[in-house]
């Protein structure tokens, strides 16, 4: 199974849509709480190529995008190929 990283933010309802089309998918991503801000909400910034909203999602360390994105990705049949990776 691939590698998921999930940046979320306390009370984002994106983010808990993230994770529950992840769940449904059996994964359970790496998760990265970046309400506080700080390093790793700089680290995210620069790996999803200066997007700020959370969820952030990456796979295998291929960024996805956000919620919309990744629900986008499963619609079109792209998400299991790239779980099952």
């Amino acid at each position: 199974m691939a590698k998921v990283e999930i940046y979320t933010k306390a009370f984002c309802p994106y983010c808990t849509r993230a994770m529950r089309l992840l769940a449904a998918k059996g994964v359970t991503p790496e998760e990265t709480d970046i309400s506080m801000g700080g390093p790793q909400r700089a680290a995210m910034i620069q790996r999803a190529n200066g997007r700020t909203t959370v969820p952030q999602v990456f796979i295998d360390g291929r960024h996805i995008g956000g919620s919309d994105d990744l629900a986008a990705l499963d619609a079109r049949g792209g998400l299991d190929p790239l779980l099952a990776a």
